[in-house]
């Protein structure tokens, strides 16, 4: 994060910032080039988003265009202000991110004629769209979500980077306007976007968890997916968003495995090295899983001064890695802090629905959110280790995905549907069972072909359920739709070996959608900017080109990834049982929330919504208070989606 001032590049600014990674943008562009822009609407969508750039805001009117901007100052900034113009005026930006290799293209762009007044990231982005039109966004290396406006070419072109870590909202409404925000409760504030609730979206959130992209909770509102942009011409029919870049699985790697796992730390060290340019104080977050050590364990070795980390504890030992992330933060001598969080935190329930914009049913939200705020005390920009799991298979359900494609692939699919959906509808359901001998849902899963078999493992709320929930009146406004459509439609350009077509599957879905919208909101909730190094998109391209067979091995997820970290990390680090960042849900909504989560799914909200079906919102409940039943996570959807509800009710404003 680095002061801008007027000048040429020294060659030391290589060693030095950027200033904008701390943003929130927001715009109009109107159908009629002649017709004024309200300000202060502009000005009222812009600061909803003061969370993401508290300290400073700015504005740009002219005649059918309207470019709003916040900005957290981390030191005294110059110049660098967005929106910010190219030399005439005629093209100005706003934009949230980070590009990392921005010094290289400032030398590019000025051996091709280009004149830059600051050093700021930023304008690079105004004389690559100069230099290269649309396809700037291929020479950018980061993260990012920027709205530029090219006068003489009457365009808006929108862009977001390659894996969605910074967020972008668009609408068009009835009448030919465009908006665009960092957060959805920006579109909102306009009048004429309305609160209509989306029915595929409904069904896409009580799926998945969370609205996967493009779609959002609003009709008439969309995300900007991940690796695409939209330009936006004056005068011209709607575009659709055009894919830049995909992620690609499979490819030829010259190398043994040996090689490849030195190259793999060496890609890694690479990553991480350009995301701790900085002149402000910069850390980590360290779980004690193997992603965050691995990414602190770069660190330690590109850093003269001890890295800061910090990390969070649990009183219930199931939930609890603070061990291992002292073990780690000793070995490396880092500066340690850890605060244990009360397994009871549930008062932060509203807060998680102020900030998520649409219902976001991942209740790690709640440790994700504490831990930025511990952060938040130390730094001002963090390092995750988030993305490991995607490119490197280490989720467990990958393990299982494939040990049912091998029966799959053993039988046809019209034996297995017979077969296994017979034996599913006899076995009972074990919520209470150990895993091994929770045979319904496997049996399920092996009636169905790979698609469905997977959407079924991910699904919160199975087929049978959501139809259960769901009101007659919205199944009949579903029309028949059912969130499976989302794999399918991915699946369409996916690879062919089962282990990466579910990966390329949670690169489009889950990711973006659940992830990496989960760490934005709660580290911008806190002014905190969070750098991904492992979602660096060279490194990603590297790594999912390697041997799924060297991914997930003998059973052992990220085996690859194990093998080249042994010199830096210990081995109980490296091949224990992944934890994740869980919350006590079946335990509090029979204790201390019992009476919370009654009124909520019973109440008024989710009554009067005409979404749902009373008398199954009150077996839910029932089965899981008795202890029946294991509900936790439908009913812990159902209440995100009730307070989402009541948010509809108010106007939006900042999640400050």
């Amino acid at each position: 994060m680095m002061a801008c001032g007027v000048g040429v590049y020294p060659i030391e600014y290589r060693r030095r910032g950027t200033d904008q990674g701390m943003c929130g943008i927001a715009g109009i562009l109107l159908p009629d080039a002649r017709a004024p822009v309200d300000e202060a609407l502009l000005v009222r969508m812009r600061d909803t988003l003061v969370h993401r750039g508290p300290d400073e805001g700015g504005v740009h009117t002219e005649p059918g265009v309207g470019l709003a901007h916040r900005r957290l100052s981390i030191i005294d900034l110059s110049s660098g202000h967005q929106p910010l113009f190219n030399e005439d005026g005629s093209v100005a930006v706003v934009y949230n991110g980070e590009i990392y290799n921005f010094p290289e293209l400032v030398e590019e762009l000025q051996g091709a004629g280009h004149r830059f007044r600051t050093r700021c990231d930023t304008e690079v982005i105004v004389h690559a769209w100069e230099e290269w039109g649309a396809a700037c966004v291929t020479h950018l290396r980061g993260m990012f979500a920027f709205a530029l406006w090219d006068r003489k070419r009457a365009t808006l072109f929108l862009a977001r980077d390659r894996l969605g870590i910074k967020p972008l909202y668009y609408a068009r409404l009835d009448d030919g306007t465009w908006l665009f925000g960092s957060e959805l409760k920006a579109l909102r504030v306009h009048p004429r976007l309305g609160d209509r609730v989306d029915p595929s979206a409904v069904e896409d959130y009580f799926a998945y968890g969370y609205v996967p992209e493009p779609r959002t909770i609003l009709r008439g509102a969309w995300k900007l997916s991940p690796g695409h942009t939209l330009e936006i011409v004056r005068g011209c029919a709607p575009p659709e968003p055009v894919r830049y870049w995909d992620v690609v699985f499979g490819g030829p790697y010259a190398g043994d495995r040996e090689a490849a796992a030195h190259e793999l730390v060496e890609r890694l060290r690479e990553a991480v090295r350009v995301r701790m340019v900085a002149e402000v104080p910069l850390g980590a977050f360290l779980s004690g899983g193997v992603d965050s050590s691995a990414v602190v364990a770069m660190m330690a070795g590109l850093s003269d001064e001890p890295v800061n980390t910090c990390s969070i504890a649990f009183s219930d030992p199931r939930f609890d890695e603070s061990d291992y992330a002292a073990r780690v933060a000793g070995r490396y001598h880092t500066r340690h802090r850890m605060e244990r969080v009360d397994a009871a935190d549930f008062a932060l329930v509203d807060r998680l629905v102020s900030l998520y914009d649409e219902p976001f049913a991942d209740s790690s939200a709640m440790p994700t959110y504490r831990v930025c705020e511990l952060a938040r005390r130390q730094v001002t920009v963090a390092l995750s280790g988030d993305g490991g799991d995607e490119a490197l298979a280490g989720y467990r359900r990958y393990r299982g995905h494939l040990l049912e494609e091998r029966m799959r692939d053993a039988l046809p699919l019209g034996l297995r549907r017979v077969l296994f959906g017979t034996l599913a509808a006899l076995y009972p359901k074990a919520d209470w069972a150990p895993r091994p001998l929770r045979a319904k849902a496997t049996f399920q899963a092996l009636a169905r072909d790979s698609v469905e078999g997977y959407f079924h493992g991910v699904s919160i709320l199975k087929d049978a359920m959501r139809r259960r929930l769901f009101s007659p009146a919205l199944r009949r406004d579903l029309q028949g739709y059912n969130a499976i459509e989302v794999l399918r439609g991915h699946d369409r350009n996916g690879p062919g070996h089962p282990l990466s077509r579910v990966q390329y599957l949670d690169f489009k879905t889950y990711l973006p959608g659940d992830i990496l919208t989960k760490v934005d909101r709660a580290s911008m909730a806190h002014a905190l900017e969070v750098r991904v190094p492992i979602l660096d998109h060279l490194l990603v391209e590297w790594m999912c080109a390697l041997p799924p067979q060297w991914k997930l091995d003998g059973g052992e997820g990220k085996r690859l990834f194990k093998t080249a970290l042994q010199p830096h990390l210990d081995a109980d680090i490296l091949y224990r049982p992944k934890m994740g960042f869980a919350v006590p849900l079946a335990g509090w909504f029979r204790g201390p929330l019992r009476e919370r989560i009654r009124s909520a799914i019973l109440g008024p909200v989710l009554g009067d919504s005409g979404l749902f079906d009373r008398d199954y919102l009150m077996q839910l409940l029932d089965r899981h208070q008795s202890g029946r039943r294991d509900h936790s996570a439908p009913l812990w959807s159902l209440l995100m989606f009730e307070g989402f509800l009541r948010t509809l009710s108010r106007p939006p404003g900042g999640a400050g």
